[in-house]
C-alpha cells in the first residue's frame, strides 16, 4: 500500500468545535488515519496531520478544505502567524510505496479541485511549484504580506494564481505542494523585547545567511509575555533540532537573553529526536535499533 502523509494548517487555533468539526470530514474517507491535530492560541492556527492511502489522499484534503471553507472567515481572524486562507496551506508528503512525483500530481489535482469546485485562488508550492519563485512558501506569504495584502494585490500578473479566480474571498487562498518532512520547531525566550527577537530569527534563517535549511520568523506570545523563535526546519539530517537549539542559545545570548522552553509542534521522525539525544547525552554508536519500541514493532 502507497503511504501519504498530509499536513494541513487551518486558521482556526481557539474554537474546538471547529477543528473537530474539520477533522471529522477529513476522517471520513476511507484509510485516513488521523495522526495528530494541534491548536495554537496566540497563532489562532490548527496544524493536523493525517496518513492515507495515496489514492485517497487528494480527496481526504479536499474534504478538510470544502469544510474549512464553511466555517473560518479570514475577515473575522487575527493572530500573530502569517496567513493567506482559511485552509492556509497543504502539503503532501511521501512517507512509503509513493514517489515525490505522484505527490507533486497529488497537490496539483488537489489544487485544480479547489479552485475549480471552491472557488478559492490556490497557489502552489515547494517541489509542486509551477512558478520557480514560489518554491519557498516565504516567497508567497510573510508576515507583511497577507490575506489583507492579498485581497488587493490579486489582479496583478504577479499574485494570478495557479488554480481558481483572481479574487480573494472570506476563505482566502490555498497554498498546496508536495515536500520532504519537515520539523516545526519553537524556542520561546525570557525577553518582552520582539526587536531582539527578529534579529536572532534573522541570523538562523537562510535567506540572511543562516542555516540553508532553517525558516526562522519571531513573535510575541501575549499569553506567556515572551518572545518565541517560531523555526520551520526542512531538513533535519543537515540542520538537527539541537543545532537549531544552541544557535538560538548563542545568538540569544549576545543580548543577555536566556531560553525558557522549546516545543515541537505537530510529529516529527524518530530520527531526528534519537539524533538530538545523542548529541546531549554524547552517546557513542547510538543507533535507532537500541530503542526498545523500534525492536517490538520490527521497523
Amino acid at each position: 500500500m502507497s503511504l501519504v502523509e498530509c499536513v494541513p494548517n487551518f486558521s482556526e487555533g481557539r474554537d474546538r468545535k471547529i477543528v473537530d468539526e474539520i477533522v471529522a470530514a477529513i476522517a471520513t474517507v476511507p484509510t485516513v488515519r488521523i495522526l495528530d491535530s494541534e491548536m495554537d492560541e496566540n497563532h489562532n492556527r490548527s496544524v493536523v496531520t493525517f496518513l492515507s492511502d495515496g489514492s485517497r489522499a487528494v480527496e481526504a484534503a479536499f474534504q478538510g478544505i470544502k469544510r474549512a471553507t464553511g466555517l473560518i472567515d479570514l475577515n473575522h481572524h487575527s493572530g500573530e502567524h502569517p496567513r493567506f486562507g482559511a485552509s492556509d496551506v497543504i502539503p503532501f508528503i511521501p512517507v512509503s510505496g509513493v514517489t515525490m512525483k505522484e505527490c507533486i500530481e497529488m497537490a496539483r489535482e488537489l489544487g485544480k479541485r479547489v479552485g475549480e469546485e471552491l472557488n478559492i485562488p490556490v497557489y502552489l508550492y515547494g517541489e509542486a511549484a509551477a512558478v520557480e519563485s514560489r518554491r519557498g512558501l516565504e516567497n508567497i506569504r510573510s508576515k507583511s504580506f497577507q490575506y489583507e495584502q492579498l485581497k488587493e494585490s490579486i489582479g496583478e500578473e504577479k499574485w494570478k494564481p495557479d488554480f481558481g479566480p483572481a479574487k480573494v474571498g472570506s476563505a482566502g487562498a490555498s497554498i498546496i505542494g508536495a515536500r520532504d518532512f519537515l520539523i516545526a520547531y519553537n524556542v520561546n525566550l525570557n525577553t518582552t523585547d520582539i526587536e531582539k527577537g527578529k534579529k536572532i530569527a534573522s541570523a538562523l534563517r537562510a535567506r540572511d545567511g543562516g542555516f540553508t535549511f532553517v525558516k526562522a520568523l519571531a513573535f510575541f506570545l501575549d499569553d506567556k509575555n515572551m518572545v518565541q523563535i517560531s523555526m520551520n526546519l526542512t531538513n533535519f539530517r543537515k540542520t538537527p533540532i539541537y543545532r537549531a537549539y544552541e544557535m538560538v542559545k548563542l545568538e540569544a545570548s549576545r543580548y543577555g537573553i536566556t531560553v525558557a522552553e522549546s516545543e515541537i509542534i505537530g510529529l516529527t521522525p524518530l530520527d531526528a529526536i534519537t539524533g538530538t539525544a545523542s548529541f546531549y547525552l554524547q552517546l557513542s554508536g547510538f543507533s535507532r535499533n537500541q530503542i526498545l519500541e523500534t525492536k517490538m514493532w520490527g521497523e
